[in-house]
Formats: C-alpha cells, structure tokens, sequence
C-alpha cells in the first residue's frame, strides 16, 4: 500500500480492510457512522483527503474548516490553514487540539486511522476515492452531514452536466489511446505508475474522446508500469502528471520520454505535462480534469 507525493493511492492490497475492520473491533469503538449522526452541522471540520477539502468548498462551508492534508491545494484558501499530514501519518495529537467534531477522510486505508479517531470519540467519514460514482456519492454525503444537502444536490447536477457537455462536443471524434501517468522518480522512467480502468481518471479519459490504455496488473486502478511494457502498449497521446519541483528535480518531460524514442507519442510530440495536482483530486473538479484531458486528446474540437 503506497500513497504517492500528492495523497493519491496508487497500489492497494488485500489485507488493508481485514486489518482496519480488525482494529475497529480491537479498539471498542463505536461504528463511525454512529457518532457522525450526533453531530448535526458540524462547525469544525478536520478535512485529510484534498477531494472532501474541494468538496467542502463547493458546498459552501470551506469556513468550517480547520484543519487539512498535507496533499491539499485547492481552494487557494488551504495555505491559510494547518497541514496534519495524511491518513497514512496524521498528527493525531495536533488533530485533537484543534477540536473537530467532524474529520473526513478518504479510502479504504483511511479505515484504519477512522478506528484511532473513533476510539476517541471524534466523528468520522470515510469516503471512496476510486470512480465517478463515487464522486456523486461523496458529494451527496458530505452535503448530508454538513447540513447542505440542497446545495450538494445542486453540486452534482452542474457536474454531471458539465461532463454531459464534454462528451458531446468529442461525439464521433476518433479515440486515440492514452495512457495516464500519475507518478514516477522525477526526471526517470522509473516506477511508473499509470492509470487503468477501476480509476475516475480513466472515466475522465473516455468523456474526453480517448481510451485510457489498459494495464493488465493493475489493482484498485492503478499500476506500476515497466519501459518493456510501455513499448509494448505504445500509447499515441501520454499525459504524464509527474509534477515539476524547484532544484535538481525540475525536469523536461519531452526530454524524459526521449529515452524511448519508438513511443508513437514521443515521435507526433503528443507527451503533455500536467503540473497541477488538483486533477488527482476525485471532487467536483472531475469537469475540469475532463475538459484539460479533452483540450489535449482533441485539441481540433477545443482550439475552435
């Protein structure tokens, strides 16, 4: 189990949920969804997982905030407020002086540290962070707990039909195959990780006017990715979201690719950087990942 450098989960394994429901049990705890229903509107929330943080702010009560990931960058409002780490290492010290009576976090993982925060009585939600539908569901919950329910009805439906305008502006198009890097050693090809199709992203792909390049080992949506594998699969378009940092880690992705220079998307110079982490985020912001995927995949439709 490994989460990448912008709170993504990139490999999941079988004993993570045996093992969260094991400590659940150990530790005497309440049911998590119990202790939710006894704090009706909560005024503070503790979010560490960027897409409820990005959902909070779509549903109007970012203001309740106080505490967040490490991984958050969305709204720009987050660099106001204290990084906690991530479900994977939270400070749970900090976390309790800071007086929650609601934290979200999100994944299958995060059940583990949901069973820390029920022991102490603070109330938790654990969302699902892997499709679209879980998305709308995410949405609906979180608006439900917070009191927004009618504005959480309204933030789906403006989603939905966001997508809904993507995926007729690329009707008919020709659907090039893409494969969707989510993490690598900077400035290498090494310990690729791409997207498959359990993932939203690959959802977001297919909207978009292309297929999402399918990796036969993938688990929970993701996989790693060998260079024998790569020319083997050899995409047309490849968007690569390994994120460029000051210093010696800085990096051309063009120049990266280069070193397999048979890729059909290194030959038409179809390798496109992504450097904003937010298109990791499972939240509202779907519509806007798909639109960036649809720009590049169709850039004939977008640029009219």
């Amino acid at each position: 189990m490994t989460c990448n450098r912008f709170g993504l989960i990139v490999t999941h394994r079988a004993w993570v949920l045996p093992l969260a429901l094991n400590l659940l049990t150990a530790c005497g705890a309440q049911p998590v969804e119990k202790l939710v229903e006894s704090v009706p509107n909560p005024a503070r929330i503790v979010s560490l997982t960027p897409a409820a943080t990005e959902i909070l702010f779509g549903l109007g009560v970012f203001d309740r905030v106080v505490g967040i990931s490490d991984y958050c960058t969305y709204p720009p409002q987050v660099d106001t407020l204290p990084r906690l780490g991530s479900w994977q290492d939270a400070d749970l010290e900090r976390l309790t002086r800071l007086a929650p009576d609601l934290v979200v976090t999100g994944g299958v993982e995060s059940s583990i540290l949901s069973g820390q925060l029920a022991a102490l009585e603070i109330p938790t939600v654990t969302i699902a962070v892997d499709t679209l539908d879980d998305v709308f569901r995410n949405i609906e919950r979180i608006g439900l707990v917070v009191g927004r329910s009618d504005r959480a009805r309204a933030l789906a439906e403006e989603t939905q039909a966001e997508l809904g305008d993507i995926r007729t502006d690329v009707q008919g198009v020709d659907r090039p195959r893409v494969l969707v890097v989510v993490d690598r050693i900077p400035g290498t090809l090494r310990s690729i990780y791409t997207v498959s199709e359990d993932s939203f992203l690959a959802e977001l792909i297919q909207i978009a006017g292309g297929e999402p390049v399918q990796v036969t080992n993938a688990i929970g949506g993701y996989a790693q990715v060998s260079l024998e594998a790569l020319v083997y699969l050899d995409p047309e378009i490849i968007i690569d979201m390994i994120q460029g940092v000051p210093g010696r880690f800085r990096e051309n992705s063009m120049e990266v690719w280069g070193q397999i220079p048979n890729l059909r998307a290194v030959q038409t110079g179809r390798v496109h950087p992504i450097r904003d982490t937010s298109v990791l985020h499972p939240s509202q912001r779907v519509s806007v990942t798909a639109r960036r995927f649809a720009e590049i995949i169709h850039p004939e439709v977008f640029q009219q």
